[in-house]
């Protein structure tokens, strides 16, 4: 009986042109239509007009509302699927208009009412899509279409088992014009209907594309390459990011092109947004397309050019394979799409970093050198992050200007050192540049003060084993910007404060920590001729400073003495006021940006002028810091100009100084020795002798036994620095 009704059910919601409503329990289904709207936002697709989709949220807050919640999705649906309690599937066409774009994906939604309650695979194909055979008899353009299910996460790949619930069904068109295709829709082996009632037929109306030629010039009126994000009424991307091939990555809204290059966009109304990185004004222009060829200029406009000042950008913690890139060890991209990147982003200086994941493919692309595609202006070259290799545990670690890339006496990654400082040891005999990525991995602090004597766990992957490896020589540098500053800041400042000297650089660790962009963090190096082994000399030397790129604090400097010149060190023969100057600039929109600045200090965007914007004004702080502290702070506007500020405060103890916009930018230190003496603070040196006790009794075990004598004894070494330094402290 209850069949009966339902097939009666099914054959009135037919009649109506309407899929039928299935009863349903409110909260697994509210569960899975927020899964389903999350990925549609993912993907680039919202589908559901804007209406459509706040009705919908707002619904699914509400007891009793699924059947509405139904009409609306079924509005978007291509296809109905049921699956009989036999667990025979039949498909019927859904109210969904069968419009697809030449060159170009659409999404649909395919309903599935599940009377079987079966947790398989959807599976959906055509004898219209796939690869064309090269012979005669295929001449007919039968195969004109693909398809693709979207299983990944939010979704999941495998019916839930619930009543009813959707798929995200996508196709792309090779053509224009009208074409059919014919959807075959299984459960498995056996599922389908008898008399083919599970295949559905659906002639598609498909909109031509028009070739839309870019033409784009950069500030000085030269040709150059920038980022285009596209978007049509219903807020859709093009080209859509469904299946995109490099150099356009499926997992950005934007593509890159340069001057004379183009893209494919269908009859209608489009908004264009472009950029070329954090030193450009953001542009948007709207546009309409019909089926002719179309030519549209664009002009970008700077509001800071820090190589006028002779400061190079550069992020040396870019990937080219893993995480977001791919899922297979054996893919990721090319050098030249990761060229292309690092052009439409302005980045000066790109470390492409060869890891675990995609390390047996990625590392033939390793030359020692710059790669051939580097310019006169953007540089590229092929190192090292060991990242996935047995000392990972110990800290990842970022290692510049290699001239060999295997570790001796190894042939696969789980031959390396189980431990961080054998490998320093052997990138230093290369003069290698060497630090820590994602520095503040393990080095959690509770309080989120950016100077806390609060002990972290050193239980990550980040800058832990820096507090041995920096008592070595073997450490120039920790990164930062790509995680929450104050655990990256703070070990810093402790080691500075106990005599050390190594650096801090910017990075983005694309496309893993951030996948939005390379140079979100970014190195700005005063030199004045651009390479890359300049540039990461630069960092070692503490030529630089660190940005998002949105505030810049150029030609820093203590008494006439340039950050980056010798070794960045004041001498005084006694205390007294010195005088500190710096070129501070920032741009902020004059309309805050709520989201970021509501956002808590471990949550992305880690850094990000916005939080540094004072209340509702325009207006950032630019401070000055004494040995971990703030001892002088003044106010710019963050309207693009620079300004020279000035301070002179009073130094009576040997101390290392910096200027910082947090959490925007922060400037390397120079060191101020007073009488000769050199920097030991007390509290941080006691700091640095108990983190190393803790690093320790984190790490030991994932030491391998034959190796964890040498390391002992190297941590020893690191404890007896400390303790000397300490009986050096006033």
């Amino acid at each position: 009986m209850a069949r009966f009704l339902a097939l009666l059910w099914i054959s009135a919601a037919l009649l109506a042109d309407e899929l039928p409503i299935v009863p349903v329990e409110q909260q697994p289904f509210a569960a899975q239509v927020q899964r389903l709207i999350d990925a549609l936002d993912l993907v680039g697709e919202p589908l559901l007009s804007s209406s459509d989709s706040a009705e919908v949220k707002r619904l699914l807050g509400q007891p009793r509302s699924t059947e509405q919640v139904q009409k609306i999705l079924d509005k978007y649906a291509i296809a109905g699927v049921d699956i009989n309690p036999e667990s025979r599937v039949k498909a019927t066409q859904g109210p969904a208009k069968p419009e697809l774009v030449e060159q170009g994906w659409r999404t649909f939604l395919v309903k599935v009412h599940n009377q079987a309650g079966l947790t398989a695979v959807l599976g959906i194909d055509s004898p219209n899509a796939g690869q064309i055979p090269n012979r005669s008899e295929y001449a007919i353009p039968r195969r004109w279409m693909d398809l693709q299910v979207f299983n990944k996460q939010p979704m999941k790949p495998l019916l839930s088992g619930l009543e009813v619930e959707y798929k995200i069904l996508q196709i792309y068109s090779r053509d224009g014009g009208k074409r059919e295709a014919k959807l075959q829709f299984d459960v498995g082996q056996g599922s389908q209907d008898l008399g083919f009632r599970s295949d559905l037929d659906i002639l598609f109306t498909i909109k031509p594309a028009a070739k839309v030629t870019l033409r784009v010039f950069d500030s000085d009126d030269k040709p150059t390459t920038a980022a285009f994000t596209v978007r049509d009424k219903e807020g859709r991307v093009y080209p859509s990011m469904a299946k995109r091939l490099a150099p356009d990555f499926f997992f950005h809204p934007q593509v890159y092109r340069a001057d004379g290059e183009s893209l494919l966009l269908p009859p209608g109304e489009y908004r264009i947004d472009y950029s070329r990185g954090p030193e450009y004004i953001p542009g948007s222009e709207r546009i309409r397309v019909s089926d002719q060829p179309l030519t549209l200029t664009f002009r970008l406009k700077r509001w800071i050019d820090p190589t006028q000042y002779g400061y190079y950008s550069g992020d040396h913690h870019v990937h080219a394979a893993g995480c977001s890139h791919y899922e297979k060890p054996t893919e990721g991209v090319y050098p030249k799409d990761m060229m292309r990147h690092l052009l439409g982003e302005d980045l000066k200086v790109g470390s492409v970093l060869t890891w675990g994941p995609g390390w047996y493919f990625q590392k033939t692309f390793f030359e020692g050198k710059d790669n051939a595609l580097s310019q006169t202006n953007h540089l590229m070259r092929y190192d090292v992050e060991v990242s996935g290799f047995p000392s990972s545990h110990t800290g990842h670690l970022v290692l510049l200007n290699l001239k060999e890339q295997d570790y001796p006496g190894t042939r696969r990654i789980e031959d390396w050192p189980s431990y961080g400082i054998p490998v320093l040891r052997w990138a230093k005999k290369q003069d290698a540049i060497t630090g820590y990525a994602h520095s503040g991995w393990g080095l959690l602090l509770k309080d989120n003060r950016v100077f806390s004597y609060e002990m972290p766990p050193f239980d990550g992957i980040g800058a832990n084993e820096y507090i041995t490896s920096v008592t070595h020589g073997l450490i120039d540098f920790i990164s930062t910007v790509d995680t929450p500053y104050p655990w990256e800041l703070n070990i810093w400042y402790h080691t500075l404060n106990a005599g050390y000297r190594a650096r801090i650089s910017g990075e983005t660790d694309f496309p893993c920590i951030y996948d939005e962009r390379v140079g979100l963090g970014r190195s700005y190096v005063r030199q004045k001729d651009l390479s890359y082994r300049s540039w990461a000399e630069g960092i070692r030397a503490g030529a630089n400073y660190v940005s998002d790129g949105l505030s810049h604090l150029i030609d820093f400097e203590v008494n006439g003495v340039r950050m980056g010149d010798g070794s960045s060190e004041v001498a005084m023969p006694s205390g007294g006021e010195v005088r500190v100057q710096v070129k501070a600039a920032a741009y902020l929109t004059e309309t805050p940006n709520q989201e970021i600045r509501s956002k808590q200090l471990d949550q992305k965007p880690y850094w990000h002028l916005e939080r540094a914007r004072i209340g509702d004004t325009r207006r950032v702080p630019v401070e000055l810091i004494a040995n971990g502290e703030v001892i002088d702070r003044a106010e710019i506007e963050a309207d693009g100009k620079v300004q020279t500020l000035t301070f002179r405060p009073k130094v009576d103890r040997s101390s290392w100084l910096a200027v910082r916009i947090l959490p925007s930018s922060h400037t390397n230190p120079i060191f101020v020795t007073v009488a000769g003496r050199p920097i030991r603070e007390k509290r941080s040196l006691e700091w640095c002798l108990r983190a190393v006790d803790v690093c320790w009794e984190r790490k030991r075990e994932l030491i391998r036994p034959a190796e964890r004598v040498e390391a002992l004894q190297a941590y020893e070494q690191a404890r007896k620095a400390y303790r000397e330094r300490l009986g050096e402290a006033q």
